[in-house]
Protein backbone atom coordinates (compact mmCIF):
# COMPACT_ATOMS: atom_id res chain seq x y z
CA UNK A 1 0.00 0.00 0.00
CA UNK A 2 1.59 3.58 -0.86
CA UNK A 3 1.17 6.35 1.07
CA UNK A 4 1.23 10.14 0.55
CA UNK A 5 4.34 11.75 1.88
CA UNK A 6 3.93 15.03 0.27
CA UNK A 7 2.39 16.87 -3.29
CA UNK A 8 6.24 14.80 -4.69
CA UNK A 9 6.52 11.27 -2.68
CA UNK A 10 5.14 8.06 -2.27
CA UNK A 11 6.29 5.81 -0.02
CA UNK A 12 5.53 1.89 -0.21
CA UNK A 13 4.19 1.11 3.43
CA UNK A 14 4.70 -2.63 3.50
CA UNK A 15 8.32 -2.12 2.61
CA UNK A 16 9.27 -0.17 5.76
CA UNK A 17 10.58 -2.01 8.86
CA UNK A 18 11.34 1.26 11.14
CA UNK A 19 10.05 4.53 11.63
CA UNK A 20 12.35 6.87 13.55
CA UNK A 21 11.92 9.98 14.74
CA UNK A 22 15.19 12.55 15.08
CA UNK A 23 16.08 15.73 16.47
CA UNK A 24 18.12 17.36 14.27
CA UNK A 25 19.89 21.38 13.90
CA UNK A 26 16.72 22.89 11.77
CA UNK A 27 13.95 20.51 14.24
CA UNK A 28 12.17 17.14 14.43
CA UNK A 29 12.36 15.24 11.56
CA UNK A 30 10.75 11.21 10.85
CA UNK A 31 12.93 9.16 8.89
CA UNK A 32 11.48 5.79 7.42
CA UNK A 33 13.70 2.78 6.41
CA UNK A 34 13.88 -0.39 4.54
CA UNK A 35 16.33 -2.62 6.54
CA UNK A 36 19.18 -0.24 7.35
CA UNK A 37 18.78 2.04 4.55
CA UNK A 38 16.59 5.75 4.93
CA UNK A 39 14.26 5.52 2.14
CA UNK A 40 12.62 8.90 3.01
CA UNK A 41 12.60 12.11 5.34
CA UNK A 42 9.87 14.39 6.40
CA UNK A 43 9.81 17.70 6.33
CA UNK A 44 10.54 19.45 10.10
CA UNK A 45 8.10 19.47 13.27
CA UNK A 46 8.31 21.85 16.40
CA UNK A 47 7.61 19.28 18.51
CA UNK A 48 8.04 15.28 18.78
CA UNK A 49 4.16 15.11 19.75
CA UNK A 50 3.48 16.76 16.15
CA UNK A 51 5.79 14.56 14.50
CA UNK A 52 3.91 11.58 16.40
CA UNK A 53 0.33 12.49 15.03
CA UNK A 54 1.43 13.37 11.69
CA UNK A 55 2.97 9.70 11.68
CA UNK A 56 -0.07 8.21 12.74
CA UNK A 57 -2.51 10.33 10.57
CA UNK A 58 0.03 9.82 7.62
CA UNK A 59 0.46 5.70 8.00
CA UNK A 60 -3.53 5.34 8.56
CA UNK A 61 -4.58 6.52 5.06
CA UNK A 62 -6.65 4.47 2.79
Amino acid sequence: MFVKLNDRVYLNAERITRIKIDEVQDGIRVRFYEGQVQVAKSHTFESVDAAQKWIEKTMNQK
